[in-house]
């Protein structure tokens, strides 16, 4: 049949058009003829690392479950198949902190935080969904006193084994794969041990990936020592730039790319998230991708700030925003399932882009190809080199197995960035092929997906409530008896950990409280501040009201404060600013223009003490600032120039034992 002739034929199924130059000769063959290559194992969200999905637990219904939707439910969104979660650490690890199942060597609580929630959620949509876990960071007592959590290794493998029994005999969660991370080296004797007490529990299916950070040292190590190579499963890299390193290849180990994307979810988030899903195979035969992060549920002033899957930051109102990169991974996670596998016919197009095609052995294909052009697809790591993408007429053959097949569904996403109008995942007129041919006319910056699957779905839900700023009258008595969460609703813990409290000694007004309750520095590469500290409310407020009671713990040491216009948090929280008020247990009070208390405005004596309930009252207007101690004057100052706004917060001197109640603020 004439080429010319067929593309004619071709037009008429609405994606087609009869190219106005002759065929280049350059055709695209698809076939299994000569093989297949790896195997698929998924594309994944990534909630953790921390304290990501801290938002995400206060939605009321319907929205959070639609969020959930959108992330997990099959044929409709995301359609995930991977979600990885952060085992809890008490420390900072990016964005916050999230609790430990064992904040003390003789503690253990598998209730703690919302992982356990999530992961079941994302079971109750998605049964075969893969769960992963790995710890950024550990409980202090796991170090021995040491910024590193390797030096007991039996310890360690102790701490990270309770928790998948916890996750199972509380919540009937099976983990499939643990991660092993660490910036600083790589230490195969722990690796060796974790096996070692996995097996020992009855844990022979939970597979190990290490080192789940770099290509290097672990590829080298692996091919010179067996008994490594034997209980490493897979090794995963954070943000490959979509290539490996040759050693990781000969170790003929899976290969993913565990931690990746942490973009902006803007239409270039997109592009980025678009480009990476097919490169990361086709230059470094990673099967895996997983997103960081799952959803942006954290403050977006927070450091990377809306760099998930979709937003979802605002639960007071009820407001959540279906980002593109929702439906970028539907190009591929609704067409293909984890167990199918790559053709050995894939790689780029001449004119700039990529192609991917998978196969699951019983006829069906699936075919994904991206033009996004360099500018349209930056991820913000590590650095893209230039390359040209230009709109260009592609034509593929289906071979081998897939030469009979008749028709192709079509869905189509494409960027507009200069009249800002996208279209994203839209279904096109099914694509009819003759003798296994078909011709595409690709501009810029798009997404195909051509597939025998005929199960794909644009879901939708009817649009959320508007957005809306933080309320400026806010109050929380934490009187709730069986809460759902350990975690007060909108803190978000920066250092520390804050968590609902029954205070059994005290029957009266005070009974259910928030109690800090890190006693000890944890294991972290981050820079936890030296304070504990958890943030709440709008980045903007300027004038407010912040009261609090409060009540210390530490004999003499014992200090808490509450604070106005804090500027920074996460990774940058030991930097600080703010407005704070602290009352010491050895009868002292403090004004500090910093977290780190070094920057002092006032101080005197307050005649408070341990074992106590003090009311902390703190006024901010423009430069002038005011503090009241159980409703009388305790200090006043002027001349406070910064900074102009930030949150509101609350938090300890040290890591230590104090509690918290009937928390209000007024902002003007």
């Amino acid at each position: 049949m004439d080429h010319r002739v067929f593309w004619v034929f071709l037009s008429t199924v609405g994606i087609l058009s009869l190219p106005v130059r002759p065929l280049s000769g350059q055709i695209y063959p698809l076939s299994d003829e000569g093989g297949l290559g790896r195997t698929f194992d998924g594309i994944g969200g990534l909630s953790g690392g921390g304290a990501t999905s801290r938002l995400l637990v206060n939605y009321a219904e319907p929205y959070r479950s639609q969020i959930l939707d959108y992330l997990f439910k099959p044929n409709f969104g995301a359609s995930l198949h991977i979600l990885k979660v952060e085992i809890g650490g008490d420390a900072q690890t990016t964005d916050g902190t999230e609790p430990s199942h064992m904040h003390y060597e003789n503690d253990q609580n598998y209730f703690r935080g919302y992982e356990w929630w999530l992961m079941k959620e994302a079971k109750k949509r998605n049964p075969n969904i893969t769960l992963i876990a790995l710890p950024w960071a550990f409980p202090g007592w796991v170090g021995h006193g040491e910024n590193w959590p390797y030096d007991y290794p039996d310890i360690t493998a102790a701490y990270v084994v309770n928790w998948i029994l916890g996750a199972k005999e509380y919540h009937d969660l099976d983990i499939q794969y643990i991660g092993i991370w660490n910036e600083r080296d790589f230490n195969s004797k722990y690796i060796k041990l974790l096996r070692y007490t996995l097996d020992k529990k009855g844990l022979e299916s939970v597979r190990i990936v290490a080192s789940d950070n770099l290509w290097e040292p672990i590829t080298l190590s692996l091919t010179l020592d067996p008994e490594l190579s034997s209980a490493v499963d897979v090794i995963g890299a954070h943000y490959p730039g979509t290539t490996t390193v040759p050693q990781a290849l000969k170790t003929q180990k899976r290969l993913w790319s565990s931690e990746d994307y942490s973009t902006f979810n803007s239409e270039v988030g997109g592009g980025c998230w678009a480009r990476i899903l097919n490169q990361n195979y086709i230059n470094g035969q990673m099967t895996a991708t997983i997103a960081w992060n799952l959803v942006a549920s954290y403050y977006e002033e927070l450091p990377f700030g809306r760099d998930g899957l979709m937003t979802a930051q605002e639960p007071w109102s009820g407001n959540y925003v279906v980002e593109s990169p929702i439906w970028i991974t539907a190009h591929s996670t609704q067409f293909i399932q984890p167990g199918w596998t790559y053709l050995q016919t894939v790689g780029h197009l001449t004119q700039g882009g990529s192609y991917v095609a998978l196969t699951d052995g019983n006829g069906n294909l699936t075919v994904v190809i991206e033009t996004m052009t360099h500018n349209h697809s930056i991820c913000i790591r590590p650095p893209l080199l230039p390359f040209n993408v230009t709109s260009q007429n592609a034509t593929f053959q289906l071979k081998g197995s897939f030469a009979s097949i008749k028709e192709l569904q079509v869905w189509r996403s494409q960027f507009d960035f200069k009249a800002k109008k996208h279209s994203l995942f839209e279904k096109l007129t099914p694509l009819k092929l003759k003798d296994g041919l078909f011709n595409l006319n690709l501009a810029e910056d798009e997404i195909y997906t051509l597939t025998t699957i005929r199960t794909g779905q644009k879901g939708s839900f009817p649009q959320p409530p508007p957005s809306a700023r933080f309320p400026k009258v806010y109050k929380d008595d934490f009187d709730v008896r069986n809460p759902p969460f350990s975690e007060a609703p909108n803190f978000a813990d920066q250092t520390g950990v804050f968590e609902y409290y029954i205070n059994l000694t005290d029957p009266g007004p005070h009974t259910f409280t928030l109690r800090q309750v890190v006693t000890e520095r944890p294991v972290t590469w981050a820079a936890d501040a030296d304070q504990t500290i958890s943030v709440i409310g709008d980045f903007q407020w300027q004038n407010l009201t912040v009261s609090c009671d409060v009540f210390m713990e530490n004999v003499k040491s014992g200090g808490v404060f509450v604070a106005a216009r804090v500027d920074k948090g996460g990774e940058s929280i030991r930097s600080a600013k703010g407005i704070f008020f602290w009352v010491f247990a050895n009868g002292t009070y403090r004004v500090t223009n910093d977290l780190a208390s070094k920057m002092v405005l006032a101080e005197g004596a307050s005649g408070t003490g341990e074992f106590m309930w003090y009311k902390l009252s703190l006024f901010v207007e423009g430069q002038y600032a005011s503090g009241m101690l159980d409703g009388q004057p305790l200090w006043k100052i002027s001349g406070v120039s910064s900074p102009k706004n930030g949150w509101a917060a609350i938090g300890t001197s040290a890591f230590e034992l104090a509690q918290f109640d009937n928390f209000y603020v007024f902002a003007e």
